[in-house]
C-alpha cells in the first residue's frame, strides 16, 4: 500500500506548481541570503566569460557546471539553515552540525571551482 497525499497535484498541474515553487524559491533566495545574491553576481560575469575563452567544449562546461554547482549547494545551504532554525532557535550541536556541514560543502563547492578555472585557464597564459 502507498501513501498517496490526495492533495498533491498530478501531470501537467504539477509540473506547473514544481516550476512555481522553484521560482519561489530563487527570488527567496534572491531576497534573503546575501551569499546567494554574491555567487549569482559572480555567475552572471564568468558564464559569459566562460564562453568567450578560447577552450574546447568540455573545458567549457567544466568552467560554467563548476559556477552553477556553487548556486546549487548555496541554495541547498540555504535550505538547511532554514530548517534547522524552524525547528528551533536554540543553540543545539546537532544545529551546529548542520549548518556547520552545509557551509563546507558551499565551501568545497568553491574550491572546486576556483580548481577547475585555474586548471582550464592556466596554460593559457
Amino acid at each position: 500500500m502507498t501513501n498517496v497525499n490526495p492533495h498533491k497535484a498530478t501531470g501537467l498541474r504539477r509540473l506547473i506548481n514544481a516550476l512555481g515553487y522553484s521560482l519561489s524559491g530563487l527570488r527567496l533566495a534572491w531576497k534573503d541570503e546575501a551569499a546567494f545574491r554574491q555567487e549569482v553576481i559572480l555567475a552572471i560575469i564568468l558564464v559569459p566569460v566562460a564562453f568567450m575563452m578560447p577552450v574546447d567544449e568540455i573545458q567549457r562546461v567544466l568552467l560554467v557546471g563548476s559556477v552553477m554547482l556553487v548556486l546549487v549547494v548555496e541554495m541547498i545551504n540555504s535550505a538547511i539553515e532554514a530548517v534547522v532554525d524552524r525547528v528551533s532557535l536554540d543553540i543545539h550541536p546537532l544545529a551546529k552540525k548542520a549548518k556547520d556541514m552545509g557551509s563546507a560543502a558551499v565551501l568545497l563547492a568553491l574550491a572546486n571551482a576556483i580548481l577547475i578555472w585555474i586548471m582550464i585557464l592556466w596554460p593559457l597564459r
